[in-house]
């Protein structure tokens, strides 16, 4: 037993006391602000389809004809991988895996749309189109054929269009309380916002719906689309989009790049817009900062090219698509859009290879943290809730199976959620 040390104090215990009371309001703010991720499922993508194409058998059409296109075009693992360029090692089990995903959860999130791909109709056409999303939707939730995450996208708030999406958005809500209420993985997006004033309009109107069906303050949640420059860089020179994140009242639970509006707004060249152009990267840093520690989850956006016609198109159009997805992925922007079936099996084969690919290592990371167990990396808390959070997404979108995690890490999926939401003083703890 060493000497035991003497330990010494200078200050009053009402300096401490004083100066937590001077932070009251601060922590209030933290807390209020920057709740962190809220623990829930992401969807990988999201799918939009016109409200006036969307049927009861949109779900599985995209399903079955993304099977046919994969069948035709990469057959068998070594095709795909020869087509991706995926590695030897993870190209039977990415093959395997984008097929069962394809018939049994082809779409995570889908928007009907009413907005730019939904075109011009008069607003009968429109009423109709809104009220038989709602009645699919609450069926396709009813008997279990729903992907997990489905909704609209109306108008946006701008003067020409604000009353017909205000429409829209009422008939398609209260559609859905005639047909058992509001699903649990309802979303709502608001499309072209440019002021934190059109955020706290929306507010209003989801609150007055909130009011006349007497639901729980704060149900209706709804996604920002980020398709303007006002909407990233204010007249003042500050971020518009952070405003927006406050205006939404803690509603708020997504901010989507719109890659097309967004760069023809900057005026780049049809040739070349794209999720990757330096335009599109430095938006959705902005997006990304703003929103982080909010709860509130970037997308990225789409492409245009569609995999189509012969088989050496086909491959290009995928090897695009599978390219700018693992590009975001390394970015933390872990959601996407899809614009055709024909992205299905490419968006999937890029999520599983992502997960599959950096498995081992995280799992093995994680393990050790969690064991004290040391190893050639020191890794802290927040590094932890990293690999967690990465471990958790890879489950969620059936790259990694959790009895596979749970094999590698020795944790549940319950030890796993703790290390993904750790108390906000804990991530500045030292790490064991």
């Amino acid at each position: 037993m060493g000497q035991q040390e003497k330990v010494a104090t200078s200050l009053a215990g009402a300096v401490s006391e004083g100066i937590s009371a001077s932070l009251v309001s601060v922590d209030e703010e933290l807390a209020r602000r920057y709740p962190g991720d809220p623990g829930t499922r992401q969807p990988v993508h999201t799918v939009y389809v016109p409200g006036d194409a969307f049927d009861a058998g949109t779900i599985r059409s995209w399903g079955d004809q993304a099977l046919a296109m994969l069948d035709e075009h990469a057959p068998d693992a070594a095709s795909l991988a020869a087509a991706l360029g995926l590695p030897d090692e993870l190209a039977d089990d990415v093959h395997a895996r984008v097929r069962a995903k394809l018939e049994h959860e082809p779409i995570e999130d889908l928007r009907v749309d009413f907005e730019d791909g939904y075109g011009g109709k008069d607003g009968a056409a429109e009423d109709a189109d809104a009220a038989r999303a709602a009645r699919l939707i609450s069926e396709a939730y009813a008997t279990g054929t729903a992907a997990p995450y489905m909704g609209i996208r109306m108008k946006c708030m701008e003067a020409a269009v604000r009353d017909r999406g205000i429409r829209t958005t009422d008939v398609f809500l209260s559609g859905l309380m005639e047909h058992g209420g509001l699903p649990e993985g309802l979303v709502l997006t608001l499309p072209k916002v440019t002021y934190a004033e059109q955020v706290s309009a929306f507010v209003r109107l989801v609150e007055a719906f909130e009011k006349a069906h007497g639901l729980d303050a704060g149900r209706l949640g709804f996604e920002i689309q980020i398709e303007t420059s006002q909407a990233i860089l204010a007249p003042d020179g500050t971020a518009t989009v952070a405003r927006m994140i406050d205006a939404a009242e803690g509603r708020a639970t997504g901010l989507h790049y719109g890659t097309f509006d967004y760069s023809a707004c900057l005026g780049v060249s049809a040739a070349y817009q794209a999720s990757d152009h330096p335009a599109a990267d430095h938006a959705k840093a902005i997006m990304q900062v703003a929103a982080a520690g909010t709860g509130v989850r970037v997308s990225d956006g789409s492409t245009n090219v569609l995999p189509v016609g012969p088989t050496d198109k086909v491959h290009d159009a995928w090897r695009l698509h599978y390219g700018l997805t693992r590009r975001a992925l390394a970015r933390a922007y872990y959601q996407g859009w899809d614009m055709h079936p024909g992205h299905l099996p490419t968006r999937y084969a890029a999520v599983f290879a992502f997960y599959r690919e950096g498995f081992e290592q995280a799992a093995a990371r994680l393990s050790a943290y969690a064991n004290q167990a040391g190893g050639d990396v020191m890794d802290e808390p927040a590094t932890a809730k990293a690999l967690s959070s990465y471990l958790l997404r890879g489950i969620d979108c059936g790259a990694l199976g959790t009895d596979e995690v749970a094999r590698l890490t020795g944790l549940t999926r319950a030890d796993l959620d703790g290390f993904a939401a750790p108390r906000r003083g804990d991530l500045t703890a030292t790490a064991p």
